[in-house]
């Protein structure tokens, strides 16, 4: 999950690069697979940039750079609330965790989510981040993880330095982890990540985001790999070269039932 220590040098490489990336290809406007170049020439996923009243290319919304999947057609309530009624209704997940929170999340923040490619490229990515989401929440049950005594601050992180007394434990959908993706996430999506990293777990609607946030910033790009990147680009040090078979296999088994459901082929490359 986001909240290995493991990660850290391979997540501030990746945010690192994504920053740089940005604006100095969207000059060109030779934004990253994935990426919408706005109408000011710069790279992102958010609305800012994939507006289709505004985009130059990419991912756009609402105009002819729009592609994927609809996400509100393959994301319904029969398949949202068939993952969570597998948790039980007494999860602290249960009266959080919505359909309508994930929809206002993806259509208003990210709208390059499940879009970039083909409508079954498209639905693959909804069934990997469900699949991820699943796996993280245990069928969207849990919204902080259970080790809440861990500060989870890396104190020699100058950009995002920790606030006094506030702790950076896994919280959302991809149970998101230290103060290095709290303040990006905090600062892209509109809330003090580093200040009241608690509004993760209080809203819904910012949780989702925080979750697409991450998604988009460091897993999105891979997707075309195959399955087995996204869970080395959330997880891999845990799981992956024979780490922890059975957790990358489980992850492999709901993305497996996910596409099933959506008809798609889940495509090669499901393990890392």
């Amino acid at each position: 999950m986001p909240n290995s220590p493991t990660m850290l040098t391979v997540l501030a490489l990746g945010l690192a690069l994504l920053s740089a990336a940005g604006p100095a290809t969207a000059q060109n406007c030779s934004c990253p697979p994935g990426y919408c170049c706005s109408q000011f020439g710069y790279c992102g996923t958010s609305f800012d940039y994939c507006n289709g009243n505004t985009c130059q290319s990419g991912p756009c919304t609402g105009s002819g750079g729009s592609s994927g999947a609809n996400v509100s057609g393959v994301v319904t309530d029969a398949f949202f609330n068939g993952i969570k009624s597998q948790a039980g209704s007494g999860c602290e997940g249960s009266n959080f965790y919505s359909r309508r929170a994930f929809l206002r999340a993806a259509s208003s923040s990210y709208p390059a989510f499940a879009h970039g490619g083909t409508e079954a490229d498209g639905k693959r990515e909804i069934a990997a981040f469900f699949a991820h989401v699943t796996h993280e929440t245990r069928h969207l049950c849990y919204i902080s993880e259970i080790n809440e005594n861990s500060a989870y601050c890396n104190s020699s992180n100058a950009q995002w330095p920790c606030a006094p007394g506030k702790k950076y434990y896994g919280r959302g959908p991809l149970q998101i982890s230290w103060n290095y993706n709290y303040g990006p996430a905090g600062r892209e999506i509109g809330f003090d990540g580093l200040g009241n990293p608690d509004m993760v777990a209080q809203d819904p609607v910012i949780a989702f985001k925080t979750a697409l946030w991450f998604w988009m910033n460091n897993v999105h790009g891979v997707m075309p790999q195959g399955f087995g990147a996204t869970i080395r680009a959330i997880d891999g040090a845990l799981e992956c070269n024979g780490n922890n078979p059975a957790q990358m296999n489980a992850r492999v088994g709901y993305y497996k039932q996910y596409c099933q459901q959506f008809g798609v082929d889940p495509g090669n490359s499901l393990t890392c």
